[in-house]
């Protein structure tokens, strides 16, 4: 991609990947045909299909023209699924863990193979297992695969020692089957665990608090299938107006929600942009170089991590110097070696980096190690002197639909390219 070009026009959001995923999960929960619409066309879906189909269901995908890369997802579910996923799936896509609480909850047992992902450090399934095992469930772990029998789970009172968006998801799709009442504590509060619970009611479940940190879930006997809309995509809502003010553009997102980033689009006009809501979205517009503001990521709704790296490309071009500080995973400054060597200078403490931005950074072959990082090295291209290639960029498939489509429609030169084997 070639620098120096502000991001201009329209762009649309599609739903959001980090929802799609575990309500494609969800359909496991009922018999029968779910649709799902807004879903994002990219790889982990692709992935999640393959889980579900391994499982024994149905699963059709059909682009949605115009979307901006989103389509519908079919999931015919049959009455009795296999309760065993692939390691070689598995450990392609850490959302896969979460069709070990539906299987639990509706056929009495799963054997789900241990997760990969993302390398931005340890997200250990502890809450998950606990959760679980006070909702009923005997678990093993063996031979890679984590086991769960439970005749019938029975509600209870959990406490999450952590917010864990991924262990929530899990607990609420177990708890809505389970006998008597559970309660679940210092549950994350995300938009996406909101829509997830929309979904689960809407199928049937009887549950009270979503979106708070304490979720009541009353079990029912059974749920019934549904079709239902993915929430718009935060987080790449969030990359495209932080994008804006970086290259001193000007950008209307659309189906956008600015009430999921209050925060981050607060430290925007902190940095001096104009941020304005708008019916079906919101427009960012940026005159001046940034001013540098000071980050901590923090759980819904706080900063979101996944927009840490894209505020340090944010600061690494900003005026002064901003302190960014991660507290969800450790290692989502992995990416920052690669920001140097696009000429950003950044120094990292344990869990903080000190950013002092310059006018401008330099083109160089850099490599994305995960979706977030290669989203944030992207924008930093676009802010550097010469062509920025970004290797890897499989990654950043996993989470920004049409991308490079995108990029364009913006007025960005960039093109794909297949490097040699």
């Amino acid at each position: 991609m070639s620098g120096g070009t502000a991001l201009s026009g329209r762009v649309r959001v599609t739903g959001a990947k980090n929802s799609a995923l575990k309500l494609m999960a969800a359909a496991l929960l009922a018999p029968g045909r779910t649709a799902i619409d807004e879903v994002p066309d990219i790889l982990d879906v692709a992935i999640m299909s393959e889980v579900l189909r391994r499982l024994g269901c149905d699963v059709t995908y059909e682009r949605t023209p115009g979307s901006g890369g989103g389509g519908r997802v079919v999931v015919d579910v049959p009455e009795k699924p296999s309760t065993e996923t692939d390691y070689d799936l598995v450990r392609r896509m850490r959302a896969s863990i979460s069709v070990l609480g539906p299987l639990v909850a509706r056929c009495g047992s799963a054997r789900v193979a241990l997760p990969g992902g993302d390398a931005i450090g340890s997200r250990g399934l502890d809450m998950h297992i606990s959760g679980l095992e006070r909702l009923g469930a005997t678990i093993v772990s063996e031979h890679g695969f984590l086991v769960a029998t439970a005749p019938r789970l029975t509600g209870t009172s959990i406490w999450l020692d952590f917010p864990s968006v991924g262990a929530t998801e899990n607990l609420v799709m177990a708890a809505v089957l389970a006998e008597g009442t559970t309660v679940i504590d210092n549950a994350a509060r995300e938009p996406e665990i909101v829509d997830l619970c929309s979904m689960l009611t809407a199928m049937g479940a009887r549950i009270d608090g979503a979106g708070t940190s304490t979720i009541t879930v009353e079990g029912v006997e059974g749920l019934s299938p549904v079709e239902c809309t993915t929430v718009p995509d935060r987080i790449v809502a969030g990359t495209w107006a932080i994008g804006a003010v970086m290259t001193q553009g000007d950008v209307v997102v659309e189906r956008a929600v600015a009430e999921h980033l209050t925060v981050a689009l607060d430290k925007l006009t902190d940095a001096g942009a104009t941020v304005e809501t708008l019916p079906d979205g919101f427009r960012v517009a940026m005159q001046d170089r940034p001013r540098a503001v000071d980050v901590v990521t923090l759980p819904f709704p706080g900063f979101p991590t996944d927009l840490q790296p894209m505020a340090v490309a944010l600061a690494a071009v900003s005026t002064g110097t901003a302190l960014i500080t991660e507290n969800v995973f450790e290692g989502r400054f992995m990416f920052v070696n690669e920001l140097v060597r696009l000429g950003a200078d950044v120094r990292i403490d344990g869990h903080h980096a000190v950013v002092r931005g310059r006018e401008r950074l330099s083109s160089a072959p850099v490599l994305a190690t995960d979706i977030r990082a290669g989203a944030g090295l992207v924008l930093a291209g676009l802010v550097s002197d010469g062509v920025t290639e970004v290797q890897d960029v499989h990654h950043v498939d996993r989470g920004y639909p049409d991308f490079v489509e995108q990029l364009r429609g913006l007025g960005v030169r960039i093109e794909r390219t297949q490097r040699p084997a």
